[in-house]
């Protein structure tokens, strides 16, 4: 199986979170396997007893958007034998996945995250500048966790009021910054510079820990849910993506042209951005109200 992980890692380029995720799926695969069938070589599973752990999975209730990435791994891993000869048939072929049910990004209200981030007083403490960035960030510039680990230093033009994202796949690309991220991002540095500045310049990365090392992703996670949390309850309202969803809904509800949102995103198609078209339904009363003669 290295040798798969070596091609997702050097060849596709999938991220180390993809990666991991892949050799989570297949070692579960391959327990299955073995515990159910007593068949040891993952290589040798045909699609018959490919389809008894899709069941299984799906008798767990597992979310069948869960469920397909598990099928997407296996098929991926198939035809990877398929090409380099380990196997003469792709039993992958034969199985099917389960439809998932459409649904709408959630995304916190435009008013209640401004009220937030403007209103909320953060300590002046490097801990507090590092929690508004990491907030303005993620809303500022619609950037996945993955791509807000991954700033460093020479990603930014200040000057240029910028960032060079690295998205999925190792591809690039420039977000701009917005005047109020800006300068939150400037005091940061400055306070990074004088609290760590050995440390920082030995790692290039822009987050750090209170012990000046890289961040990581459940420190965001907590430290989005502590902030969102003051301004809505709902589950799926506390966490760093549901910012990125913010970003591109409020966008797309203040006219911004849906290509253009497409690029800040880092989109690899505009399928996957007009999912936000369905959200902008305020606006498209106020628009029906104010043209259509019987409104």
């Amino acid at each position: 199986m290295e040798l798969f992980f070596d091609y997702l890692r050097f060849e596709r380029r999938y991220s180390p979170h993809t990666v991991l995720s892949y050799q989570t799926d297949l070692r579960q695969f391959s327990d299955f396997l073995k515990a159910t069938f007593e068949v040891t070589d993952v290589a040798q599973a045909d699609h018959t007893l490919i389809r008894s752990w899709v069941v299984e999975l799906m008798q767990q209730h597992r979310d069948p958007r869960t469920v397909n990435r598990k099928i997407a791994c296996l098929r991926s891993y198939y035809k990877f034998l398929l090409r380099t000869g380990g196997i003469q048939k792709n039993p992958m072929l034969r199985i099917t996945s389960p439809k998932v049910a459409k649904k709408l990004p959630d995304f916190v209200p435009e008013d209640s995250l401004n009220g937030l981030l403007n209103s909320f007083e953060f300590p002046d403490t490097f801990a507090g500048l590092r929690d508004q960035l990491i907030l303005e960030l993620l809303y500022g510039t619609g950037i996945r966790l993955s791509e807000l680990l991954g700033i460093k230093h020479v990603d930014l033009s200040l000057p240029g009021r910028a960032v060079r994202v690295t998205g999925k796949g190792n591809k690039q690309r420039i977000v701009p910054l917005n005047p109020t991220l800006l300068t939150v991002l400037e005091r940061y540095i400055a306070f990074q510079q004088r609290e760590f500045s050995t440390v920082s310049n030995a790692h290039g990365v822009l987050l750090v820990t209170d012990k000046g090392e890289p961040l990581y992703e459940k420190f965001v996670y907590r430290t989005v849910k502590h902030y969102l949390s003051q301004i809505t309850t709902a589950p799926g309202q506390q966490h760093p993506h549901v910012l990125r969803h913010s970003f591109a809904t409020h966008l797309l509800g203040k006219g911004a042209d849906l290509n253009a949102i497409k690029e800040l995103l880092g989109h690899a198609n505009l399928a996957a951005t007009q999912v936000y078209t369905h959200l902008s339904i305020d606006k498209l009363k106020s628009v029906f109200e104010k043209a259509h003669p019987k409104a």
